[in-house]
Order: C-alpha cells, then sequence, then structure tokens
C-alpha cells in the first residue's frame, strides 16, 4: 500500500496563471440541487416558487414518475402573479398551508427562489419570516435561492446550507481544554456517510457530526469547538457562515479517490490530536481495496488526455484524481469559480503547468476543446451530444454530482464512470 503523500505547498498549480472568462455560459441552475438535498434530508420539503418550466427541469432532473409523493413541489407563478394582478404572498401563504396540512411530517421547509419570482422582486425572506411566526415550532421555514442567472448547478446546495447553518444549534460554552468536534458539511449519500462515520470511530473519533443531517430535529451543534472538514468544493457560502458561528475549518483536499480519500482523513486526525500512526492504520484496508479497484481502469486511462468544461466546481479535484490515480493528462481544467483558499491542496497536487480557466466564455472554450481533440470531454449536457455529434467522446458532469463517488470504497465506481464512455465509443467504433 502506497504512503499518504504529504501536501506541499510549493508545488504544483498553486500559483499558477488562471485564464478568467467572463461570456456565455452553458449551465444548470441551483434549482437541480433539490434532487439530492430532499433525499438526504428525510423530513424536509424543498417549495420552488417559479414557473412551469422550474417544474419541469426539476420533474425531469429527479426522473420522478407522476404519482410519487416526493418532497418537493412548485408553487407555479401564472399571469395575474407576474402581472401583479394577484397578492402573491397571500397566494404564497394559501399553498403553503394547503401543503402543511396534507404533508404533516415536514417538519423544515424551503422556500426556493428561481429565476421568475427574483427577476418580479417576490421577497421570499418575509415569505419565510411570516410564516416561520405562524407554523413554528411545528414546521421551521427558511428560503435560500437556486436562480441560474449568475450561478451554476451546485450552488443550489451551498445557499441551502448557508440559510440552515445560522440555525445550528449552539454547542455548550466550555473549556479551552475542551475537546473539539468534528462536523463534515456536505450532503453525501447515507451509504458513504456511514462509511465515513465507521473510519471516524475506528480511528478513535466518536464526537462527529454531519451536516445537512437525515433529520430537521437532529440539527448538529456548532461553536467554537466546532473543526468542519468540507466534502465538497463548492460549499464557501456555507464555510463563511460556519465560521460566522465560531467553527473553523480543516484544510485538507477532497474525498475523491484512494489518495484523496486518505489525506481527506489524515487531515482531520491531525486537526483532532489523533495519532497519525493509529489513523493510517485505521483506514489502511479501505485505502487497499481502493486503490485495487483503480488499477483496472488506471490501465484502460493512463495516457488518455482529459478537458474540463466549468460546470460543477468538482473539475478541480477530479482532475487531480484523474492525473494522479489514473495517468490521465489534463489539455484544460475549467471551473465555475475557483476558490484558491478552499483548493490550496488540490491545486498543489496537480501536475505543475495544468492549464487552468475559471469562468467561461463558452464559444472561444469550444474553440480550445475542438482544437486539442482530447480523448474525453466532461462537460455539461448542452455541450454532449454537439460534441459527441463531432466525434468526440463525452462525460456528463452532473451525473458526478448525483452519483456517490466520495470515499474509498467509491473511488472505482467515481473511475468507471470515466472508463465507460471510452468504452462505449470504442464499441460504437467496432
Amino acid at each position: 500500500m502506497s504512503p499518504v503523500i504529504p501536501i506541499q505547498a510549493d508545488v504544483g498549480c498553486q500559483d499558477a496563471p488562471v485564464l478568467r472568462e467572463r461570456g456565455q455560459r452553458e449551465v444548470f441552475c441551483g434549482l437541480t440541487g433539490i434532487i439530492w438535498l430532499h433525499r438526504k434530508m428525510q423530513d424536509a420539503f424543498f417549495l420552488v416558487v417559479g414557473s412551469r418550466t422550474c417544474a419541469h427541469l426539476i420533474q425531469s432532473a429527479a426522473g420522478v414518475m407522476i404519482f410519487a409523493e416526493p418532497r418537493f413541489a412548485t408553487a407555479i407563478l401564472d399571469e395575474r402573479d407576474l402581472a401583479g394582478l394577484a397578492d402573491a404572498q397571500d397566494e404564497l401563504d394559501r399553498v403553503v398551508q394547503r401543503l402543511l396540512s396534507r404533508r404533516p411530517d415536514i417538519r423544515l421547509l424551503f422556500l426556493v427562489g428561481s429565476c421568475p419570482s427574483e427577476v418580479i422582486k417576490l421577497d421570499l425572506s418575509r415569505a419565510a419570516s411570516r410564516l416561520n411566526q405562524r407554523f413554528s415550532p411545528q414546521v421551521r421555514v427558511l428560503n435560500y435561492s437556486g436562480s441560474g442567472i449568475e450561478t451554476t448547478f451546485t450552488q443550489g446546495e451551498d445557499a441551502c446550507l448557508a440559510a440552515l447553518a445560522p440555525t445550528l444549534p449552539s454547542l455548550p460554552t466550555v473549556s479551552v481544554s475542551s475537546q473539539p468536534e468534528l462536523m463534515v458539511v456536505g450532503a453525501l449519500a447515507d451509504v458513504v456517510e456511514d462509511q465515513f462515520q465507521r473510519l471516524f470511530q475506528a480511528m478513535g473519533l466518536s464526537r462527529v457530526s454531519f451536516f445537512p443531517s437525515r433529520s430537521a430535529t437532529n440539527l448538529p451543534a456548532v461553536g467554537p469547538q466546532t473543526r468542519f472538514l468540507l466534502a465538497q468544493p463548492f460549499l464557501g457560502d456555507t464555510a463563511r457562515a460556519l465560521e460566522a458561528r465560531g467553527a473553523q475549518r480543516i484544510a485538507a483536499p477532497f474525498p475523491l479517490g484512494a489518495e484523496g480519500s486518505a489525506a481527506w482523513m489524515m487531515a482531520a486526525a491531525a486537526a483532532m490530536g489523533i495519532d497519525p500512526d493509529k489513523a493510517a492504520q485505521a483506514i489502511a484496508p479501505a485505502r487497499e481495496r481502493a486503490e485495487q479497484a483503480l488499477s483496472v481502469h488506471r490501465a484502460r486511462l493512463s495516457g488518455r488526455r482529459v478537458f474540463f468544461f466549468p460546470d460543477s466546481q468538482l473539475e478541480i479535484p477530479l482532475a487531480r484524481f484523474l492525473s494522479r490515480e489514473l495517468g490521465m493528462q489534463l489539455v484544460e481544467v475549467g471551473s465555475p469559480y475557483l476558490h484558491r483558499t478552499h483548493l490550496a491542496e488540490e491545486l498543489a497536487l496537480l501536475p505543475s503547468g495544468t492549464f487552468l480557466s475559471e469562468g467561461q466564455d463558452v464559444e472561444r472554450q469550444l474553440d480550445r476543446c475542438r482544437a486539442a481533440r482530447p480523448d474525453l470531454v466532461v462537460c455539461g449536457l448542452g455541450l454532449a451530444n454537439p460534441l459527441e455529434a463531432e466525434g468526440m467522446t463525452t462525460k456528463w458532469s452532473i451525473e458526478l454530482v448525483f452519483t456517490p463517488i466520495q470515499g474509498f470504497e467509491q473511488a472505482g465506481d467515481l473511475a468507471a464512470l470515466f472508463t465507460r464512455p471510452l468504452h462505449r465509443r470504442q464499441l460504437l467504433a467496432a
């Protein structure tokens, strides 16, 4: 088993130049985040205040049958609302009253803003405050924006958790000598959360919480003794909201692949005062399994060239994983937003000279992609089909968010998401 590679601040791409582009973008909106958030928070409900287009988008993304009972819906703004002929606040109150009477299991209700509701300046924060007073303590009502006007689709989760963070219970006042508590931040599939919990316990960490939690009635407490570990790279606003509560972020790469997961967990162990030998021993079997699973995919991907369009903010950690653990060559790594502080450890592990871009001017980036003719293009759905028609092999970036990819046990599954498109192209060419 290979050792955990130390993170050095003077290598890689920490100080590399970044091409910043501000042009036409091709991204989903933040409403898409509801699809994985509603599965995670099992007694929460997401009410989008938007148009029929918003409803169709979420329905299509979720793949929910028409007779199902999902925990999301759309309060549709019709012509009377948009024209100002009806009081949208009164209409919203009626919709919420009907929803809560039908679904008494709801404990946390999110009013989610959309492009239409923001265009007509509908004040959802005022609505949330008013409804909270009416239905609390049975139901807590919060609001956030899922509009795609200026954001990318993963920022819906960031906005949601940032809205929830100020409502978390406070840790009791403790002495300076008290032991810190670890909080893992970012929506993870339940199976991944359970795996991490077992590994943390094997390390000797018993005071571990996850945010968001599975239940709105069992939210983790936060305070100056909290040390939090980001599980997703797109949670900038959430991190700031937790830091405002006194919590401290643990600097670490993200838990993608064997190396990334090991470095992520070892960073937590170091911050929590766990003996590094004990921590490494605890994760050794899981890391070995991950490396064995990756070896098959490395043989297929090593030397292949990959191009990342900006979409999810997962691009930098994924590029590190593909380059270091699978031997792929990075043509360009684009990201909607490059948070240098949160990605410092990832950037240090990228090959020196990696071409980095932030933001997007889609036509210019398409020109660079066509000129490079990479073996694999990671991009959004809007670009995938046209590029496939031009003979390129693509990977949908949204699938990398919908699929459990964090942790040791998922390392092989993550690699398979990149080998499958190449295998499909090979079969089609045969």
